[in-house]
C-alpha cells in the first residue's frame, strides 16, 4: 500500500505539472489571439503570474478558504467531546504527530471532509446533519477515511489540482469575452495592415477559441479521474485503522440515501467530500468519486480481516478487472489486522433528535448564546443580544439571573 501511495504521489507531481503546462500554453494561445505579433509572451506571463499566486495561496491558505466557503466553525473539546474524542482516536491510530482542527458545517445534509498540505496543518470537518444521523462506530468510519486522506496527501494534491482548474476556467472565461468583444477589432486591424496576415488571425482566433472550450474540459476529466482511486485508498486505510468496516459501509449507505442538497456545496468544494454532494452520475467521466454501492460492497467483503490485502481482495473480487492492483511487495509486508466487535454505544440506535439538539448547542455557543441550567432540568438559551437581567423557566417558572450565569460561564 505504501509503494501505492507513493506511486499516487509520482503520478500527482506528473499531473499538476500537465496541468500546469496546460494552463501556460493556453494562457500564450489566448495572448497570442488577442494581441497578435508578441502577445504570447504576455499571455504567458499573465498565466504563469496567475497559476504562482492561486498555487501559493491554496498551499498556505487553501485550507482556511474551503473552511471559510464551506461555512464551516472550529469547535473545541468541550463543545462535542465524542467528535474530539474520536478524532484523536484516529490521529493516534494513523500515526499522526499533531491533532487536526475540528470544524462542524451548518448543514443537516450528512457529510465530511478535510483539508491540509500536511499532518502537522490539517484539520477535519463534519455536517450537523452527520453527527445526528451516525452512531460512534459509523462516525469513526468517516473520520478515518478523512485522516488517510490526510496522510496520504490526497487533500493537498486536490486542493492544488482544484486551483489550477480554477485558473483554467477564469483564463477561459476572460478569453472568450476578449475574442467576443474586442475579436473583431483585432482581426479587421490586422487585415487592414498586413493583407495575408489576416487569414493567419484567423486561424489563430479558431485555434484560441477551440482551446478555450476545450481546455476547462480536458482540465476536469483529469481532476475528476484523479480523485476516484484516492477514495479506494482511503476507505482501505479506514478499514485498518478502525478494524471495523462495517461502520464505515454503513456510514456511506446513510450518506448515499440522503437526497438533501447542500446549503453551501460549489464545484470547487464538493470533490473534497467523503461523497460528492453535486455528483449527478457516479459511473461518468466527470464522476469524482467511484459508487457508492460498490464501495460498500467492496468493505462487507472484508470478512476475514481488514489488513490492506484483505481489502485488494475484495476489492478485486466486487469490481472484477476494473480493480487496481496494490504492488506485491506492499501487499507481502502488510500486517494481518483482524476484525473487531462493535462498540457498545453503537448497538444502540442513536436518538437523531438529541444529538441534533447537541451539535445545535454547540454551534450556539460559538455565536455567544448563554445557557442556563434549570433545576426541573430545562436549559435555557439566550442569544448574545438578550438584555434582561432576569429570566423566568417557561417551565417551572423559577427565575435566574442572567448577570450570574454569565460570570460562571466567563
Amino acid at each position: 500500500m505504501w509503494e501505492q501511495i507513493r506511486a499516487n504521489k509520482r503520478k500527482s507531481a506528473v499531473l499538476i505539472v500537465a496541468m500546469a503546462l496546460l494552463l501556460v500554453v493556453f494562457g500564450a494561445v489566448m495572448g497570442e489571439a488577442l494581441a497578435p505579433g508578441g502577445g504570447w509572451m504576455l499571455g504567458l506571463m499573465a498565466a504563469t503570474a496567475l497559476w504562482f499566486v492561486m498555487t501559493m495561496v491554496s498551499y498556505f491558505q487553501g485550507g482556511k478558504i474551503l473552511m471559510a466557503a464551506s461555512g464551516a466553525r472550529r469547535i473545541q473539546k468541550k463543545d462535542h467531546p465524542q467528535l474530539f474524542n474520536i478524532v484523536e482516536e484516529m490521529q493516534i491510530a494513523a500515526g499522526m504527530k499533531s491533532m487536526p482542527a475540528v470544524y462542524i458545517i451548518d448543514d443537516l445534509s450528512p457529510n465530511a471532509f478535510a483539508t491540509g498540505r500536511d499532518p502537522d496543518h490539517a484539520a477535519v470537518a463534519v455536517t450537523k446533519g452527520l453527527l445526528a444521523k451516525l452512531n460512534r462506530d459509523q462516525l469513526q468510519g468517516v473520520i478515518a477515511h478523512e485522516m488517510s486522506h490526510i496522510v496520504n496527501r490526497d487533500v493537498l494534491f486536490m486542493t492544488l489540482i482544484g486551483v489550477m482548474l480554477g485558473a483554467i476556467v477564469m483564463v477561459s472565461q476572460v478569453a472568450l469575452r476578449g475574442m467576443f468583444y474586442g475579436g473583431g477589432r483585432v482581426r479587421r486591424s490586422r487585415s487592414s495592415s498586413r493583407g495575408g496576415g489576416g487569414q493567419a488571425q484567423a486561424i489563430m482566433m479558431v485555434l484560441a477559441l477551440l482551446m478555450a472550450i476545450l481546455a476547462p474540459i480536458l482540465a476536469r476529466i483529469i481532476y475528476f479521474a484523479a480523485s476516484r482511486r484516492r477514495e479506494y485508498l482511503a476507505d482501505a486505510n479506514a478499514a485498518a485503522l478502525t478494524r471495523y468496516p462495517e461502520g464505515l459501509a454503513q456510514a456511506l449507505e446513510i450518506i448515499g440515501g440522503d437526497a438533501r442538497p447542500m446549503a453551501r456545496a460549489n464545484q470547487a468544494i464538493a470533490p473534497m467530500y467523503i461523497h460528492n454532494p453535486m455528483q449527478l452520475a457516479a459511473s461518468s467521466a466527470f464522476s469524482t468519486h467511484p459508487p457508492i454501492a460498490e464501495r460498500v460492497r467492496i468493505l462487507r467483503g472484508l470478512t476475514s480481516g481488514a489488513s490492506l490485502a484483505d481489502y485488494e481482495q475484495s476489492w478485486r473480487r466486487v469490481a472484477g478487472e476494473s480493480a487496481d492492483t496494490l504492488p506485491a511487495s506492499a501487499l507481502a509486508g502488510a500486517a494481518a489486522v483482524p476484525l473487531r466487535e462493535a462498540h457498545a454505544d453503537s448497538a444502540r440506535t442513536p436518538d437523531a433528535k438529541a444529538r441534533l439538539r447537541q451539535v445545535g448547542d454547540a454551534l450556539r455557543m460559538l455565536d455567544g448564546f448563554l445557557f442556563i441550567p434549570c433545576a426541573c432540568g430545562l436549559r435555557l438559551k439566550l442569544p448574545p443580544d438578550f438584555t434582561g437581567h432576569t429570566v423566568e423557566c417557561p417551565r417551572c417558572h423559577r427565575r435566574h439571573s442572567v448577570d450570574e450565569a454569565r460570570q460562571a460561564q466567563a
